[in-house]
């Protein structure tokens, strides 16, 4: 996975998004980005079902259909054949999706955003322990989320050392769910380049 390249890319939709929302005086941006990315984080929580532990149901979700626009009519449905109902044109109507993978990069997006707006730049040595210490961790994914709750709180205060953690722990839960740097990747490109396209949407 090129982190340096997915820093480089959020700064660009950051940029993309400033200048379709610029900020407001007196908006503190970096504490919206910081409770963006407690939501988020919320969300993935939810879709890893890690903490339900009044359901026989708390294996995570690694497999949806989501609705999805025609791309050639701009239709929507499906008759179980793939198939546009509106302009019967193969496919396009609905897509198989990761909800975890999805909620997942998701958070990334806030993540970077966050690092790029406290730390400016990490160095390429930076970024190579990072990956080197990140590690999948058997252990408890409801602990690895409570401390990723916490040190979001620390990130208010722009230490590099609590951003660097937070992120470090965050890319071993990824591979505790099992994606890899390439999942990752690709699920962070895919999901960038629909966050520009809303911004151009009016979304």
């Amino acid at each position: 996975m090129n982190l340096q390249n997915l820093f480089e890319l959020q700064k660009q939709l950051d940029e993309h998004i400033e200048k379709i929302h610029p900020r407001q005086e007196g908006e503190d941006r970096l504490a919206k980005k910081i409770l963006a990315l407690q939501v988020e984080l919320a969300e993935c929580a939810q879709e890893s079902r890690c903490f339900k532990y009044w359901s026989h149901n708390q294996e995570p979700r690694l497999k949806g259909y989501k609705e999805i626009k025609c791309k050639w009519c701009n239709g929507s449905g499906d008759d179980g054949s793939g198939v546009c109902p509106d302009c019967k044109c193969e496919g396009y109507v609905y897509k198989e999706y990761n909800p975890l993978l999805e909620e997942y990069v998701d958070c990334l997006h806030f993540i970077l955003s966050i690092g790029n707006d406290i730390i400016g730049e990490l160095t390429d040595s930076e970024i190579e322990d990072i990956l080197l210490n990140a590690k999948e961790d058997s252990g408890n994914i409801v602990d690895s989320f409570i401390v990723l709750n916490r040190y979001s709180c620390e990130l208010k205060f722009r230490e590099k050392y609590d951003y660097i953690s937070l992120l470090t722990i965050f890319l071993s839960l990824g591979l505790t769910f099992g994606f890899t740097w390439d999942q990752v990747e690709q699920g962070y490109l895919a999901k960038n380049k629909i966050n520009h396209e809303r911004q151009e949407s009016g979304y």
